[in-house]
C-alpha cells in the first residue's frame, strides 16, 4: 500500500441507528460497503479500498464499538438486531439503495444477517472466513475440534476477566491473536499489529468488542429458520484458520442459491491482510470489474 494511495482516502462520520460511526471512503461509483471483525477496524481492508475505488465508492466503516466509532453501553447494545440496523442506515444514509457488502469475520457474521433481512438492498454478498450460521450452528453439533477451536467464546463471556487479559502486557493479546492465526509469512507487519493495539486502547474498545461476543448466547440468534439467499454470494476461505472447520464452507446448497467459492491454502483467519491480490482479483472476476493498474502492495 502506498502513500500516494492512503493520501485520497477521506474519513467521515455517519448517523445511524442512534449513534455515530466512523468510515474511510476513496472513490466514486456504486457502493462497496466494508465490514471488518475482531479486533481489527476498517484498516483491514486497507488493501482493498485503493483496489476497488476504481470503479466503486467503497467505504470502510468502523462498526459500533470499535476504534472511532461511538460505544454504546451494555451488552444488548451489541445485538445482531443492532448491528444489522446500523449496516441498514450506513446504506440509506450514505444515499444508495443498493451495494456491493463485504465482511469478514463479524463483519462476515453482521453480512450474513443483513443478506437475510434485506436482501433486496445488495447487488452482490462477499463473505471472507466467517460460515453461515447454519453451517456454524452445524459445526458444534457434528465436530468437537470446532468446539476446541470455539473455546475462546467462552472465555469471552466472563465479566471483567477478559479485559484484563487483552490489555496486560501492552496488548500482547493483540499480537498473539494476528501472528498465530495468521499461516501466510509477514503479511501483517509491526506496524500494522501497533495500529490494531491504538484501535483496541481507545476508552469502552475492549469491552465493545466482548459485548458482540456476549450476545451469542442468546437463544434467538440460533433459532431462525434460514431460507434459500438469492443474492449473488462469494466466499473466499482461508484453509488454515484456526478459528473455523475447513468444513464449514461446504454443503452450501439449502442457504445460497448462487454460490461461489474460493480456498486459498496456506492461508490463515486474516485472508484479506494475508493475500490481498488473489481476494482483490477474485472479488473483482465474481464482480465483472476489469481493474487495471490497480495500487496494492
Amino acid at each position: 500500500m502506498s502513500a500516494s494511495s492512503s493520501s485520497t482516502w477521506q474519513h467521515q462520520f455517519i448517523e445511524t441507528n442512534g449513534i455515530r460511526l466512523h468510515y474511510v471512503t476513496q472513490g466514486t461509483g456504486p457502493l462497496m460497503l466494508l465490514l471488518h471483525g475482531f479486533p481489527e477496524f476498517w484498516y483491514s481492508w486497507r488493501y482493498q479500498i485503493p483496489f476497488f475505488a476504481e470503479h466503486y465508492t467503497v467505504v470502510a466503516v468502523d462498526l459500533r464499538g470499535y476504534n472511532d466509532s461511538d460505544k454504546p453501553a451494555g451488552t444488548e447494545a451489541y445485538g445482531m438486531s443492532e448491528l444489522v440496523q446500523d449496516i441498514h442506515g450506513v446504506i440509506t444514509g450514505l444515499g444508495y439503495d443498493t451495494c456491493v457488502l463485504v465482511g469478514h469475520d463479524w463483519g462476515g457474521a453482521i453480512a450474513w444477517s443483513y443478506a437475510y433481512a434485506h436482501p433486496e438492498r445488495l447487488d452482490q454478498l462477499v463473505i471472507l472466513n466467517c460460515p453461515h450460521p447454519q453451517r456454524f450452528l452445524d459445526g458444534f453439533s457434528s465436530s468437537p475440534m470446532q468446539w476446541l477451536r470455539s473455546a475462546y467464546i467462552g472465555f469471552f463471556q466472563l465479566p471483567g476477566l477478559p479485559e484484563w487479559v487483552m490489555q496486560a502486557n501492552d496488548y500482547q493479546f493483540i499480537t498473539q491473536a494476528f501472528e498465530s492465526m495468521a499461516f501466510a509469512p509477514n503479511a501483517i507487519q509491526d506496524t500494522d499489529i501497533q495500529a490494531y493495539k491504538t484501535a483496541a486502547a481507545k476508552p469502552g474498545a475492549l469491552t465493545a468488542a466482548l459485548n458482540y461476543y456476549r450476545n451469542l448466547l442468546n437463544p434467538r440468534l440460533w433459532q431462525q429458520e434460514w431460507s434459500i439467499l438469492e443474492v449473488p454470494t462469494l466466499m473466499i476461505w482461508g484453509l488454515e484458520d484456526p478459528a473455523f472447520e475447513p468444513a464449514l464452507v461446504e454443503d452450501m446448497e439449502d442457504y445460497v442459491s448462487e454460490l461461489r467459492r474460493h480456498l486459498i491454502p496456506r492461508c490463515g483467519h486474516w485472508v484479506p491482510q494475508e493475500y490481498p491480490d488473489q481476494v482483490n482479483q477474485y472479488m473483482a472476476d465474481f464482480l465483472g470489474v476489469g481493474i487495471v493498474g490497480a495500487d496494492v502492495a
